[in-house]
């Protein structure tokens, strides 16, 4: 059976875990099996039983940037930990895990004299998360520090991208579809920690003024060519307007909060309304940023 064989690799499998506990919105229903994983040798062997059993495989960081819908997730979720969250510095390169918190990497980067990802400061989520959707601003995306990034295919083989390999855009990886982030190494510059945490302290300031507090996914769409989706949003007439327990941030339109009950299929009709209202007042089509995961 798939739950012995899981068990067997990972004794500390969860069945039926509530994914709501594991995400930044508080909002998920089960998943059938909920594994946290140390290292390479545990994550292959888990790949290998999901293609045994034909099973889904569904990788949650920090649970930020998803919406997992009500009915939770049929399949396996693994959370990166252990091994994955390693840290190294070698002169002006880090070599980062892909669970590693972007916050936790900002802050040791400082103590270690090396700025470069301070765009990054207030941005939630995993460096694995953060690669495949190039997370940063308009203007820069952690995509252009990369040196190279180690990956694993679904049938367990390991990969390196180099920076040659690699193709970021706004929101975007080229990453094959099914494989999963194991670490990567970024090219930063020296500086002086007091410089480096000012700009931080800096960023983080201009990004809360702007950003609503709470339980929350972060931005839910791209903004599309030459535009803000929040502009979009707020010009339709759309801040604030509530469905259950979720609302649209009256502070950024491209929030979607929840006051604490609220469930998947609340936000789901926010979003709609947003898509629906902005294509036919504006004639855009507005895509999701945030990942919609479940059944």
């Amino acid at each position: 059976m798939i739950k012995t064989e899981i068990k067997k690799i990972c004794p500390q499998v969860k069945f039926k875990e509530l994914l709501a506990k594991h995400t930044s919105l508080r909002i998920g229903g089960p998943a059938e099996y909920f594994v946290e994983v140390a290292n390479r040798n545990e994550l292959a062997n888990l790949l290998k039983i999901a293609k045994k059993y034909n099973s889904k495989v569904f990788l949650l960081g920090a649970g930020t940037n998803v919406l997992v819908k009500d009915r939770g997730i049929k399949g396996i979720v693994i959370r990166l930990l252990g091994d994955f969250r390693k840290i190294q510095f070698k002169n002006r390169s880090v070599f980062v895990g892909a669970g590693v918190g972007l916050f936790q990497l900002l802050k040791i980067s400082a103590e270690h004299n090396l700025e470069g990802i301070e765009f990054l400061a207030g941005i939630p989520g995993t460096v694995g998360g953060a690669l495949v959707m190039n997370a940063g601003n308009p203007k820069e995306g952690i995509g252009n520090l990369v040196d190279s990034v180690k990956i694993m295919k679904p049938n367990g083989k390991i990969q390196i991208f180099k920076k040659k390999d690699l193709h970021f855009s706004y929101r975007r990886s080229n990453f094959p579809k099914g494989s999963l982030i194991l670490s990567c190494w970024l090219r930063l510059k020296k500086s002086k920690k007091e410089t480096i945490i000012k700009v931080i302290k800096e960023r983080l300031k201009e990004r809360w003024g702007k950003q609503p507090r709470g339980y929350s996914a972060g931005s839910v769409f791209k903004n599309p060519p030459d535009d803000y989706a929040g502009r979009l949003i707020e010009k339709a007439g759309l801040k604030g307007v509530k469905y259950g327990d979720a609302y649209i941030s009256e502070k950024h339109a491209n929030f979607i909060l929840n006051r604490g009950k609220a469930k998947a299929k609340d936000v789901l009709y926010l979003i709609r309304k947003i898509k629906n209202t902005v294509k036919n007042k504006f004639g855009v089509d507005l895509e999701l940023e945030i990942k919609i995961l479940g059944n």
